[in-house]
């Protein structure tokens, strides 16, 4: 069964249906979050298509979320599939958050004119190819994509707004429980980094310093590891609450209900700040301020110099 809708987001949609290729990284995601909410906002019936992981980091949305297959012509092939609107006008009925040139040939040979960043040498696969501008922050480019295809331009709202399903919640409660954790007795903590980041260069080496410092506190900590992180949680953070598959709406819900999040250059840091946590970013120097995460809630520590002590990022973590 499709989630329900939300309250705040119209029901009808007189644009039309719009596929839209998520990228495929979670803090991307996340980033675009206000954009999809604009092209909603704006008329469009979004049709989302993107990582396995992405129907249950978007499950409060309302939004159909199509799992991407992994061949390209199978991608098509489902991209040939989804909604389509009889008799509406031949623009853009796709647009790719992403800039691959692989992500514009799926979407011609599935019969889909789309639109998307003229990067790649892409352009002759796309029905409108913009130049890519300049940002200040990476959330600004996928906003204005919505601009082009719009055709008006709008302030950013300044962060992203991810709203977990009910399920997810109650899920999140439950674990809590099962642990003898309440709202605000815990930290949070993300003591990993993507899959790009190979030499692990993202990675704060202060967390195994703030685990002592928080048991010192007698402050539980809690850590949600991905698949294969679990020896690095054991090694590093011994005395943490380790909750190991829990998909990204809980994940969010648990950073939402946590005292604060630390994360390091990370989607979960993202997460976190788009689910309304308080949370502490910790960016190293081979980190770019351009995808610090955005929210009313987020402490970023980016010295190109070095990174901040245990001490200072438990005093934010634990600070007004």
């Amino acid at each position: 069964m499709p989630p329900a809708r939300r309250p705040d987001l119209p029901s009808s949609a007189a644009r039309g249906a719009l596929v839209v290729r998520l990228c495929n990284w979670v803090g991307e995601v996340v980033l675009a979050l206000p954009t999809l909410e604009r092209l909603a906002a704006a008329g469009y019936a979004l049709e989302l298509v993107g990582k396995g992981w992405a129907p249950a980091l978007l499950a409060g949305s309302g939004w159909p979320v199509h799992v991407r297959p992994r061949s390209l012509l199978a991608a098509a092939r489902q991209l040939r599939g989804l909604p389509r609107v009889p008799g509406t006008p031949p623009g853009p009925d796709a647009l790719l958050l992403t800039k691959s040139f692989s992500s514009a040939l799926e979407a011609r040979l599935g019969g889909r004119r789309a639109a998307g960043y003229a990067r790649d040498a892409r352009s002759w696969l796309l029905a409108a190819a913009w130049p890519l501008p300049r940002f200040a922050h990476a959330a600004h480019a996928y906003w204005h994509l919505a601009d082009r295809l719009l055709g008006s331009a709008a302030p950013f709202p300044g962060g992203a707004r991810l709203v977990t399903s009910a399920a997810q919640d109650a899920r999140a409660h439950a674990l809590l429980a099962s642990h003898g954790l309440e709202r605000g007795g815990y930290v949070l903590l993300c003591p990993f980094s993507g899959a790009d980041d190979r030499e692990q260069r993202k990675v704060w080496p202060g967390f195994a310093a703030l685990g002592r410092l928080l048991e010192a506190q007698r402050l539980p900590q809690l850590v949600c590891p991905g698949p294969g992180e679990e020896p690095r949680v054991a090694a590093v953070l011994p005395r943490a609450i380790s909750l190991a598959g829990v998909d990204l709406g809980v994940y969010a819900a648990l950073a939402r209900e946590s005292r604060a999040t630390v994360a390091n250059d990370t989607g979960p840091g993202h997460l976190a700040a788009a689910a309304g946590a308080k949370l502490v970013s910790v960016y190293g120097s081979q980190s770019v301020a351009a995808w610090a995460p955005l929210g009313a809630r987020v402490r970023l520590f980016h010295d190109p110099a070095g990174w901040p002590d245990a001490a200072h990022v438990l005093e934010a973590a634990l600070g007004p």
